[in-house]
């Protein structure tokens, strides 16, 4: 059951591919699936000593509109853990490196049609990159703006819809989840993936 009969190619570009199975059914019929197949992203959301939390407004064009949204990005470097990942986003998004790093939560963000993995990580004790060794943006990150936001504000943008991205929902509820238990029993940011 759920068994692959064949794949189809449909697409390859840099971030994702898209293919076409052939699965076997519960019944035995054998139906066609379409799959975006995605490298995988991280998310961060950092948390400074003083409660905020860093959000970032960037252009998404797919949308047409600017999002806010946790700092993130795409697993495209070979070899390179997740962690690692999330605080190089970190430091290229917001000009912070952080001390401590605990995972927050895990997300397939839309497992109708795509393999697509989320990790969100929670990035405490940062600090700031002096400004001659900051990365610089291109692209539509070029006119990102950077903000530091109460994480209990940053909720009200959520329930109100000025945060829609989901990692971000997912990143901020999990972080005031974590703040509100006294961040016991996060997961360290090595855990591996759910399979």
């Amino acid at each position: 059951m759920y068994d692959v009969v064949d794949s189809t190619d449909r697409f390859t570009g840099r971030v994702f591919r898209v293919r076409t199975d052939r699965v076997t059914m519960p019944d035995g019929s054998v139906a066609p699936r379409d799959v975006v197949s995605h490298v995988g992203a991280v998310v961060v959301a950092a948390l400074d000593d003083q409660g905020r939390v860093v959000l970032v407004r960037q252009y998404r064009h797919p949308v047409g509109r600017y999002l806010w949204e946790l700092p993130a990005g795409l697993m495209d470097v070979s070899g390179e853990d997740l962690a690692t990942a999330a605080l190089r986003e970190l430091a290229e998004e917001a000009d912070l490196t952080a001390a401590r790093v605990d995972l927050l939560v895990d997300l397939h963000t839309s497992p109708g049609f795509s393999n697509e993995l989320v990790r969100v990580f929670l990035a405490r004790e940062l600090a700031e990159i002096p400004e001659a060794d900051r990365h610089v943006r291109g692209d539509e990150e070029a006119d990102m703006q950077v903000s530091r936001v109460p994480l209990d504000e940053a909720l009200g943008m959520v329930a109100d819809g000025r945060i829609t991205n989901a990692a971000a929902v997912a990143g901020l509820l999990a972080a005031a989840r974590a703040r509100d238990t006294g961040f016991a029993g996060l997961r360290p940011a090595d855990a591996p993936l759910p399979r």
